[in-house]
């Protein structure tokens, strides 16, 4: 029973903070960083990935918050880096 609680608090943990990271991520990248032409380089999302994963990475001495978890969240962080880059390519110019 309890092996079941602490499984399911640990999926729970990953995925919000994956899907939190690639949501907060894009949302930031598409409206804080729309005119920063740094944004636009081709290494962009995997040096913030990279980044938000080695910041995490002290974290996963918890006992729910995983080397797994700081993995996927640097991912998260990266793909949302990604589609906020695709999304500033859409919008009309002012």
């Amino acid at each position: 029973m309890f092996e079941f609680l602490g499984t399911f608090l640990w999926l729970a943990v990953t995925g919000v903070t994956t899907i939190g990271g690639y949501v907060m991520m894009k949302k930031f990248v598409r409206e804080r960083l729309r005119f920063v032409d740094g944004v636009q380089r081709r290494g962009v999302p995997l040096l913030a990935g990279l980044a938000a994963g080695a910041v995490a990475l002290p974290i996963a001495a918890l006992p729910i918050f995983t080397t797994f978890t700081a993995v996927l969240f640097g991912i998260g962080i990266g793909t949302g880096v990604a589609a906020g880059r695709r999304e500033i390519k859409r919008l009309p110019s002012p």
